[in-house]
């Protein structure tokens, strides 16, 4: 089915595409929330050195288990003195966030190929190549129209075609887009006399009227409303970037989507920071990384506070798949096929920590994934594996999109009793 016919039957069904639910809607061709932002740690993070602490020298040589931290529920590495100086720890991140903190520890990726992993943890299902990435369905789900809605900074990003996907790397680019009907980005010289533009509203108002028999000129038509429609739109985004841009390119993801979002113009946003791939130099790798990574998180939430779309904004904090618990000859690690997950905003329950891995106390070694009830979210000894897909329905379940038509297109082969009960709510 082709996204015009699509939309029409919507429209038919009563459906509609910008869902009109107490906790989202849009209004006059702008989005208004929630909003998504997922963090991808590309690469494969060390779970080890974050929110899943194993102070065992075979797994780790920067701590003891003596040293782990605590804030509230949430156990994690010490980094102060072990990082860069002035760049932000576990503790500061955890102590400012803990409290709205979701961590889920143990997800079974089964495999531990980059491509395949980025692909199962993005969308949920291992075996197709065609399914969306988690923000592109929710863009699609929520409101496809406006015309930066999935915006992507890399990581797998496959959106099963069902929604574009808008790749700006730099501010510098978005200012650009903002002043697309201008010769200069001062936005001084239009590129036409506003009387010229005037008429072609006119006769495109006139075209609108009337429909046309043949579906190739009436698709013809609509793609020149839809591109007339965002090109106006676009330019309400530069009122919303920053006077101060950040010259760090992780920074400028974040104020790019921060923009989209606080414009109307975007629904969702794949940030990613990498490689944390660290098969040589592990302990280094991360340790450079991870408070990037963290200070990414943190200046998204400190921009959304102070443009006021905090209350409206879901992160989602990921990434492929985890690091072995021991060292290869290089002092690195390789793939492991365990993972952890976190999650704030909105509805979501905070200070909670969900699964869990274990080590083998004879040897030090190991770093498997407990099984758990998925009714109570405790371990029980006959659980299950908490695997992407029950990750991937439990975020279409709280952002209210599982029933949504294109939820059912895209499946999940999940039994109804293996569904995770209230992971991000609580209780």
């Amino acid at each position: 089915m082709d996204r015009r016919r699509f939309l029409k039957l919507s429209a038919a069904t009563g459906l509609g595409m910008c869902v009109q639910t107490p906790f989202a809607h849009s209004a006059g061709g702008r989005y208004e929330g929630p909003f998504l932002a997922v963090f991808n740690a590309s690469g494969g993070w060390d779970t080890t050195y974050l929110m899943d602490p194993k102070g065992t020298p075979e797994v780790n040589r920067l701590y003891t288990d003596d040293q782990i931290d605590r804030v509230g529920s949430i156990h994690f590495a010490p980094t102060a003195g072990r990082i860069a100086e002035a760049a932000m720890t576990n503790r500061q991140f955890f102590e400012r966030y803990g409290p709205d903190l979701l961590v889920v520890n143990g997800i079974d990726v089964s495999v531990n190929n980059h491509s395949p992993c980025s692909r199962y943890v993005a969308t949920g299902e291992l075996g197709s190549l065609v399914y969306p990435t988690f923000p592109a369905l929710f863009a699609a789900a929520k409101c496809p129209d406006v015309p930066l809605a999935f915006l992507t900074f890399g990581q797998y990003s496959g959106t099963g075609n069902i929604i574009a996907q808008t790749r700006i790397p730099y501010l510098s680019s978005l200012e650009r887009f903002g002043s697309i009907g201008y010769s200069d980005r001062r936005r001084t010289r239009r590129l036409q006399h506003e009387a010229v533009s005037e008429r072609i509203d006119a006769a495109l108002q006139e075209v609108r009227a009337g429909t046309h028999p043949l579906p190739r000129v009436e698709r013809a038509r609509a793609f020149v409303d839809s591109a007339q429609d965002s090109s106006r739109s676009l330019d309400r985004i530069l009122p919303h970037t920053p006077q101060n841009a950040p010259s760090d390119n992780f920074l400028q993801q974040v104020e790019i989507a921060l923009a989209g979002f606080s414009s109307g113009l975007a629904v969702s946003a794949n940030l990613k920071l990498g490689p944390f791939d660290s098969h040589n130099t592990n302990d280094h790798d991360q340790m450079d990384l991870i408070p990037k990574f963290l200070k990414g998180i943190d200046h998204m939430m400190v921009r959304a506070e102070e443009i006021g779309i905090r209350d409206r904004l879901v992160v989602i904090i990921q990434s492929e798949m985890g690091r072995t618990p021991w060292y290869n000859g290089n002092d690195g690690k390789d793939h492991w096929s365990i993972t952890s997950m976190m999650a704030m905003g909105p509805g979501i329950q905070g200070n909670r920590v969900i699964g869990e891995t274990t080590v083998n106390p004879d040897s030090g070694f190991d770093q498997s994934a407990a099984v758990i009830d998925p009714t109570t979210l405790e371990r029980r000894a006959d659980g299950i594996h908490m695997r992407p897909e029950h990750i991937q329905q439990a975020q279409r379940e709280f952002l209210g999109i599982a029933d949504h038509p294109l939820s059912r297109r895209f499946k999940l082969d999940l039994p109804n009793e293996e569904r995770l009960n209230n992971l991000f709510a609580g209780r």
